[in-house]
């Protein structure tokens, strides 16, 4: 009697574990199935020139008609056709007065060049922006090989940074020293003649004032990479921008607080 318990209770263990063995073996069967059924689902959709992503991720290079730019944008798939896209941009804004010059100094027959600066330019204008928008598919690739096409409506908060601008220039004493346009040596700073030359990024990071504002831009995005897991593409834009305080960039200039541009950016990153 005891040997048949024991076979009973050997065969009831041996059972569980083929049972247990053969159910994790389905489960992996089960994950195999669902994962080749996504990527083969992935693929029509790509042959049908249908992109199709649950997120992105890209980091772009701007370049503006009045300066340059860097952005990074996460993007969250709602439908196949649409996408909520959330982006933060960094920008440098030049006034279309700005004219960048050189000076030269000649000692002991030697030609010294000094560090170029812009005569007049009164501060130096960030941009920090922080936008919410959508993404919508206009044109699918048609095929592997084509274009997809989306157009963007976004917008949201711009933080304007303003540095001031300093000059290196002579001090009387065989010496240098920077000054800018709002102290007292702005006379100094207004005397072309004497300007040595710019300072660089070494100045003002310390003086900044905030201009808080809006922003809104439109745009056509072009993707042209051959796979749906990889963003690259080219978008050009239009892009205003309104500052709740005044922003003055030149001294002989008015201040202002509406912007108005276009853009162009290269954006590279990842699908998944």
């Amino acid at each position: 009697m005891k040997k048949i318990i024991a076979v009973i209770v050997f065969a009831s263990f041996t059972f569980a574990g083929y049972s247990q063995q053969d159910n994790q073996r389905k489960t992996k069967d089960d994950k195999k199935r669902q994962k080749k059924e996504k990527m083969n689902q992935i693929m029509r959709l790509e042959e049908e020139g249908v992109p199709s992503f649950r997120k992105q991720n890209a980091f772009g290079i701007k370049l503006n008609t009045d300066g340059w730019g860097i952005s990074y944008e996460f993007g969250k798939s709602n439908s196949v056709t649409r996408a909520t896209i959330y982006q933060i941009e960094f920008n440098e804004k030049k006034h279309r007065k700005e004219d960048k010059q050189n000076t030269t100094t000649a000692n002991g027959g030697f030609i010294f060049f000094g560090t170029p600066f812009v005569y007049g330019k009164k501060n130096i204008f960030y941009q920090l922006k922080g936008a919410m928008g959508q993404q919508i598919l206009i044109g699918g690739k048609g095929n592997k090989n084509g274009v997809s096409v989306y157009g963007i409506g976004a917008g949201g908060l711009s933080l304007g940074l303003l540095r001031p601008y300093y000059m290196e220039v002579p001090d009387g004493n065989n010496s240098s020293k920077y000054v800018k346009y709002d102290s007292p040596d702005s006379l100094l700073f207004l005397g072309q003649e004497g300007i040595i030359g710019g300072a660089g990024l070494t100045k003002g990071w310390n003086e900044m004032k905030l201009a808080p504002g809006l922003h809104a831009k439109t745009a056509i995005r072009f993707d042209y990479n051959r796979f749906n897991t990889v963003v690259s593409a080219i978008e050009g834009g239009l892009n205003m921008e309104y500052y709740f305080k005044d922003v003055q960039q030149m001294v002989y200039s008015p201040s202002r607080k509406f912007f108005f541009n276009a853009y162009v950016s290269l954006l590279f990153g990842k699908r998944k």
